[in-house]
């Protein structure tokens, strides 16, 4: 089957994820003056979302490693739709908060699938050109979904935001039951049945381990849920002990303890989206209320950090599938490292038009890392459990990026200042200079993948 015409197929749901992330930014201030809520509390519209994302991203890919990923992505894209019409109804902040919930569940499906869906079709690897498509796809949702939230709130008011996912799933599911191939002989037939080979007990105990984590981390900058700390060392216990003496275990903990490459793919995943979202979220806070510029002036200055990604694109796509993904790895972090170190000289009578090479620098790995991150993943993984694997390579990133906002709530509790955007610029240039040298070692250790 080509490989555009099944890239075609999961193109619109694997930028549901990312964009809804996002856009919800803009609509926090309307949607709490509507249901007469403080900020405080509509923050868990996004919060909630990064919770069940995290939680949900490897369940979604266990389900289509054993379901088909066709057969769940649709029902994924199917729950986002009846979610996002229903959700502007909404008659409380709660039952809007929940219903964040179920569309941070839906689109979770999506990634996963289509890597499953890649490799089930095309048993021999999909062309870097494919790979391309998808992460292009999540880095524009990424960069454009605050401008396209605010858009909708401002035209249409906040309840455009839910709305117009409804369009785009119901053309998501058409073309995926259009060009997506059915379901393979060997996958399970949906029912009561098939639920004992899910590992219920694996999954509870990973649902506790990664929500306390997480539930701690989104916790630290306010008030810190310490009681979280301990309910996820028991998560993380039960966890190891199951998936090491089930025959089916839904995270093969064997698996990955001896396949040190993914785990170096997840742990790089993690650690360039801390850097990436440090400066993505830091900085627009530094510009407004160090600087003094105004909200639009700070979106357009650190735009280029979610945009670069989305140009440079073919030209990453070309170094990739020439140099492999070490030498495309190596040049993104060197780009992190040489923004991080240039955030150190700025401070707030630092001229825009200076610092926006700066944030042009911090947007190279928007490219770079992320599809050789990608890249790496999808030839790390086993056949049989890319999508499990691909739905931890995305909790990972949204670790990571949860990790930035501590940082950042942290140094910025009590002031906004130079000497605080000097502290994160810090941490950026540390965890930058670990990922040159992984990356550098990687790219003398690894050969080139095959031109394709």
């Amino acid at each position: 089957m080509r490989p555009r015409r099944l890239v075609a197929g999961v193109m619109l749901g694997t930028l549901l994820n990312a964009l809804n992330s996002s856009m919800i930014a803009l609509a926090l201030v309307p949607i709490a003056r509507h249901y007469g809520t403080g900020l405080a509390t509509a923050v868990w519209l996004v919060s909630g979302f990064y919770l069940a994302a995290t939680v949900c991203l490897p369940l979604m890919g266990r389900l289509a490693d054993r379901f088909g990923p066709r057969r769940v992505f649709v029902s994924g894209l199917a729950l986002v739709c009846a979610t996002c019409a229903l959700a502007p109804l909404a008659p409380n902040m709660g039952v809007l908060i929940a219903a964040r919930v179920l569309l941070a569940v839906g689109t979770s499906v999506a990634f996963p699938s289509a890597m499953a869906v890649l490799r089930a079709a095309l048993p021999g690897g999909p062309p870097q050109s494919a790979l391309a498509m998808i992460a292009a796809a999540n880095s524009a949702s990424a960069a454009f979904g605050p401008v396209i939230g605010g858009v909708l709130v401002q035209t249409w008011g906040w309840q455009a935001i839910w709305l117009v996912n409804v369009p785009v799933t119901l053309a998501g599911i058409a073309l995926a039951l259009a060009l997506l191939p059915k379901a393979p002989p060997s996958a399970a037939e949906p029912g009561p049945g098939a639920l004992a080979g899910l590992d219920l007990p694996g999954i509870a105990a990973f649902v506790l381990a990664m929500g306390g984590l997480i539930g701690f981390l989104l916790s630290v900058a306010a008030a810190p849920e310490w009681v979280l700390l301990p309910l996820a060392a028991a998560g993380a216990a039960a966890l190891v002990r199951r998936e090491l003496r089930t025959a089916h275990p839904f995270l093969d903990l064997r698996m990955l303890g001896a396949n040190r490459r993914l785990l170096g793919v997840f742990a790089q995943n993690a650690a360039v989206n801390v850097v990436f979202y440090l400066g993505f979220i830091g900085l627009p806070q530094w510009l407004q209320a160090a600087r003094g510029d105004s909200a639009g002036a700070a979106g357009l200055a650190v735009l280029p950090i979610a945009g670069v990604g989305v140009l440079a694109m073919p030209l990453v796509t070309r170094l990739l599938r020439r140099n492999g993904e070490g030498v495309v790895l190596t040049v993104g972090s060197l780009a992190l490292l040489a923004g991080s170190l240039g955030l150190l000289l700025a401070h707030a009578d630092t001229p825009l038009l200076l610092l926006l090479p700066l944030t042009l620098l911090l947007g190279v790995p928007n490219a770079f890392n992320n599809l050789g991150l990608q890249s790496a993943m999808y030839r790390a993984a086993p056949g049989e459990q890319i999508g499990v694997a691909a739905g931890l390579f995305q909790t990972f990133r949204y670790v990571g990026s949860i990790g930035a906002s501590v940082v950042v709530g942290v140094v910025f509790t009590h002031e906004v200042t130079d000497a605080g955007l000097r502290q994160i610029a810090l941490v950026m240039a540390a965890v930058s200079a670990v990922l040159v040298v992984v990356s550098a070692r990687g790219a003398r250790g690894a050969a080139a993948p095959p031109d394709r």
